[in-house]
C-alpha cells in the first residue's frame, strides 16, 4: 500500500465521520438523554420504578438491559451484513443505511415524553443499533486509507474530531436549555427535546462529506443463501486464523474483557452522578462537557507514549488506572471527588479508545486483501463485551439496590483484560 499523508482529503474525510457520529455517543447515551430519561420517568416523591410493557422495573436498571439487547441484537445481524458487505465490496451502503438508522432514531426522541416509556427505550435501541453498526463499516476502512506507521495517529485523530465535534454541540444544547425562553421553548423541556433533533440533523449532514469523499469499487451481486451465510463462514474462517495466532488472540481477549469495563462506565457514569452523589443537572452535564475536551488530551497523549513505549505500555498503563478509576468510585462521596475522578476517566477514554483501534489493525496480518472481516470479528468482539457489561451492571443494581456494587464488581472486568494484555506481544 502506498502511503498516505496524515493530513490527505480522504484521511480527513474518513476522520469527519468521528466528528458526525459522536454527538450521539456524548448527548444521548452521556450527558442529556440520560439525565431527562431519569427525569421524565421519576415521580415527584423520588420513585424510580416504571412499567415497561406490564412489567415493574428501575428506570436505570431498564436502561442498561436495552443498552444490552441493542448491542445483542447487533451482535446477531452483524455477521450477515458484512458478509453481504465483503462479499460485495461495498461497505459504504451499510455505512450509510446504519448511519441514517441511528439519526432518524434520535430525531424521533423529541416525542419521548416520559409516560410512553416503550417508545422511548425502542428508539434508544435502534438509535444504538445504527451507531455501533456504523462504526464496524467505518473503522473498516483505517486500513485501506493508511499505512500502519499512521495508524495510531489518525485514529487519534478521528476520536479528537469526535470529541471536539461534539463539544460543539453539547456546548450549543446546553445554551439552549439554559436560555430556552430566549429561544421560544415553553420549557427546558422542550428545549431538550430539540436537542435531539439537533443530534440526528448534523449526524447526516457531516457524515455525506465521509460518504463523498471515501473510495470504494462495489462489485454486482445477486442476493442468495450463499451471500447470507457468507458472513457467518468468514467469522469462523477469522476465528479459526486467529487460533493460530497467538499474540492476535491474546490481545481480542484482553480487548474483550477490558471494554465490558470501559464501555460500562461510559454508558451509566451521568446515572451515577446523578443517583449517588445527587449531582445537578447542570453541573453534570458541564462536567461530561469537561471530560470530552480533556480526552481530546488523552487520545494524543497516550499515542505520543505508545511513540515513545509502545503500545502496550499504554494500554496496561491504562487498564491499571482504570482499575484505581473504580476503586475509588466505590468511595466517592461529594462532588469533588467525582470531578476529580471524572478528569481521570477523560483522558482514559480518550487513549484507550483510539490506541484499542489503532492496535488491533497493528496484529491484522499483511496478507488479507479486506479487513471487513476481521474488524467484524472486533466489533462483534465488542458487542459482546458491551452486552455482558451493561447487564452485569443491571443485574448486580437490581440486586443490591446500588450502582456502587456494580461498579466495583467492573473491576475484575479490567484485572483479566489486564492479565491476558500482559502475555501479549505487541511490537513497538
Amino acid at each position: 500500500m502506498s502511503s498516505i499523508k496524515p493530513n490527505s482529503k480522504v484521511v480527513n474525510a474518513w476522520c469527519i465521520y468521528d466528528w458526525a457520529n459522536s454527538v450521539y455517543s456524548l448527548v444521548i447515551t452521556t450527558a442529556i438523554f440520560p439525565l431527562y430519561y431519569n427525569a421524565v420517568t421519576t415521580t415527584s416523591d423520588n420513585n424510580y420504578i416504571v412499567s415497561f410493557f406490564g412489567f415493574e422495573i428501575v428506570n436505570s436498571v431498564l436502561y442498561s438491559y436495552s443498552l444490552s439487547f441493542s448491542f445483542l441484537i447487533l451482535t446477531i445481524i452483524q455477521p450477515i451484513l458484512s458478509g453481504i458487505a465483503d462479499y460485495s465490496g461495498n461497505k459504504k451502503f451499510f455505512l450509510r443505511i446504519f448511519m441514517y438508522l441511528g439519526s432518524i432514531s434520535c430525531m424521533s426522541l423529541y416525542f419521548f415524553e416520559g409516560d410512553n416509556v416503550e417508545y422511548g427505550i425502542i428508539l434508544s435501541v435502534l438509535a444504538s443499533i445504527g451507531f455501533t453498526g456504523s462504526l464496524v463499516f467505518y473503522n473498516a476502512f483505517l486500513p485501506e486509507i493508511s499505512t500502519p506507521n499512521n495508524f495510531d495517529k489518525i485514529s487519534a485523530r478521528g476520536y479528537s474530531f469526535g470529541y471536539v465535534g461534539s463539544v460543539i454541540l453539547l456546548v450549543i444544547c446546553l445554551i439552549l436549555i439554559q436560555s430556552f425562553d430566549f429561544f421560544g421553548f415553553e420549557s427546558s423541556k422542550e428545549a431538550t427535546k430539540f436537542t435531539f433533533l439537533l443530534v440526528g440533523i448534523w449526524w447526516i449532514l457531516f457524515a455525506q462529506i465521509t460518504l463523498f469523499y471515501l473510495p470504494e469499487k462495489p462489485k454486482k451481486m445477486v442476493l442468495n443463501r450463499t451471500i447470507l451465510t457468507y458472513g457467518m463462514k468468514e467469522l469462523i474462517k477469522v476465528w479459526n486464523y486467529i487460533k493460530g495466532v497467538k499474540h492476535l488472540k491474546l490481545y481480542l481477549l484482553s480487548y474483550f474483557f477490558y471494554s465490558m469495563g470501559v464501555q460500562t462506565i461510559m454508558l451509566v457514569a451521568s446515572y451515577f452522578g446523578d443517583k449517588e452523589i445527587n449531582l445537578d443537572q447542570n453541573k453534570l452535564i458541564f462536567t461530561i462537557l469537561i471530560i470530552q475536551l480533556i480526552a481530546i488530551f488523552g487520545a494524543y497523549f497516550f499515542a505520543y507514549v505508545s511513540r515513545l513505549k509502545g503500545n502496550k505500555f499504554s494500554l496496561i498503563t491504562m487498564n491499571i488506572c482504570w482499575i484505581i478509576v473504580c476503586l475509588t468510585a466505590y468511595f466517592t462521596n461529594n462532588e469533588y471527588q467525582f470531578y476529580l475522578l471524572a478528569a481521570v476517566v477523560g483522558i482514559l477514554m480518550g487513549g484507550i479508545q483510539s490506541l484499542s483501534r489503532s492496535t488491533f489493525s497493528k496484529l491484522l496480518p499483511k496478507e488479507i486483501g479486506d479487513n471487513a472481516s476481521f474488524f467484524n470479528f472486533y466489533g462483534i468482539s465488542y458487542n459482546i463485551s458491551v452486552v455482558i457489561g451493561t447487564f452485569s451492571y443491571g443485574y448486580i443494581e437490581q440486586v443490591t439496590g446500588s450502582m456502587r456494587s456494580g461498579v466495583l464488581a467492573l473491576t475484575f472486568f479490567f484485572i483479566v483484560g489486564l492479565f491476558f494484555l500482559i502475555r501479549t506481544q505487541i511490537k513497538k
